[in-house]
């Protein structure tokens, strides 16, 4: 009987100080290692608590948060990562990882927010991405991507936020991006996208920011997205539409900011106070890193 009360003494101690798994753990130590996290603005304490390591959230005995934006993490994600299965928020944002995005993120079925922008990540988007079916916010806006966009996309429709401006993404804009009725940021701006853009990004009722620019896009674009009842800001400018058609919309009074290779229309909008495209688009989803 003394026993079976010890144990469940050390049981309770060990939810109550946060104690994970070894799985868990090992997988943060991987992540720590694979980016050199001795040279972390603020490093981890490897023989302190697990809760008490900068930027790990834990309750009761899981991970469910890793926010290390602008810590000069270096190196590549490993694919242990994956053994994060409680994570809900992931921000890596503003620092200089490289190497690949491994499928293994896939694996993070409870992630709600994904943010990997202004690194120096590579490769393609994984195929599997589609599995993450909470997510809300997609952050992978400039670093080194390649490849086409994954048809699974279309399959996360708690989806509200995809960037993914500055790589070097090609290929066409898939249809099933249509499905994501909750989206409300769609930032694709700076690749090597082409082809016609889908019709059915009609049905996204919710959006407000539709950023395409500097890409390879041609043919009409669609009249029907710029009825769309949110929409504020569209950026179309250097692609190959047929300029007629867009020189049609009355962009002064119906956006904050209407752009694309001809004149421009502005309300209530001062483009001129506003940091580079650049500098803003990672650091404007700070407030969304909570959403559950």
């Amino acid at each position: 009987m003394k026993k079976g009360i010890l144990v469940l003494f050390v049981f309770v101690a060990q939810v109550l100080s946060g104690q994970i798994s070894d799985q868990e753990k090992n997988a943060l130590i991987d992540i720590y290692t694979s980016t050199q996290g001795g040279s972390w603005f603020k490093s981890w304490n490897l023989s302190a608590p697990v809760a008490n390591w900068e930027g790990v959230t834990v309750e009761g005995d899981k991970v469910v948060s890793i926010d290390l934006m602008g810590n000069n993490l270096k190196g590549s994600l490993p694919s242990s990562m994956g053994d994060l299965k409680h994570l809900r928020v992931l921000n890596l944002a503003l620092n200089k990882i490289s190497g690949t995005l491994p499928e293994a993120v896939a694996s993070l079925k409870s992630l709600v927010v994904l943010r990997l922008g202004k690194n120096k990540i590579s490769g393609g988007i994984p195929e599997n991405i589609g599995e993450l079916q909470r997510l809300v916010v997609l952050d992978l806006f400039d670093n080194s991507l390649t490849g086409e966009l994954p048809e699974s996309l279309g399959k996360i429709k708690t989806l509200r936020v995809l960037l993914l401006s500055n790589n070097g993404l090609s290929g066409s804009v898939p249809n099933a991006i249509g499905n994501l009725k909750n989206l409300e940021r769609l930032e694709m701006g700076d690749n090597n996208l082409g082809g016609v853009i889908p019709k059915n990004l009609d049905r996204l009722t919710n959006l407000k920011m539709l950023v395409l620019a500097e890409n390879n896009f041609i043919g009409h674009f669609p009249e029907e997205i710029l009825k769309l009842p949110n929409l504020e800001l569209v950026q179309l400018q250097k692609n190959s539409f047929d300029k007629h058609s867009l020189r049609q919309v009355n962009s002064a009074e119906n956006f904050a900011l209407f752009d694309y290779d001809g004149e421009s229309g502005f309300r209530n909008f001062d483009v001129k106070n506003l940091p580079s495209e650049k500098d803003i688009r990672t650091a404007e989803t700070r407030f969304e890193d909570n959403m559950e």
